[in-house]
């Protein structure tokens, strides 16, 4: 899976002030969806309704962007590989 330059989100090559945000946007999630399927031996179909179910839109419809919070995804991510 090749992905071009182009199609690389800002957030993929940059990071927070402090470095700990625990978001990262839907967009750079989706360029990893494939890889964490495969790490974890989970379905890539699977894998995408986790991301989909861990992203929230926008602030009251407008403020802010669509995120995708890595946390809670990585939790629930762990969870259904142990079992």
């Amino acid at each position: 899976y090749q992905v071009k330059p182009e199609d690389v989100p800002a957030d993929a090559v940059t990071s927070s002030g402090s470095g700990l945000d625990p978001d990262i946007s839907p967009e750079y999630a989706k360029l990893q969806i494939r890889r964490v399927a495969e790490q974890n031996k989970l379905d890539v179909k699977q894998v995408e309704k986790l991301v989909a179910d861990h992203t929230t839109g926008r602030t009251l419809g407008f403020m802010g962007e669509p995120r995708v919070n890595v946390l809670e995804l990585n939790t629930t991510l762990k969870a259904l590989a142990k079992g």
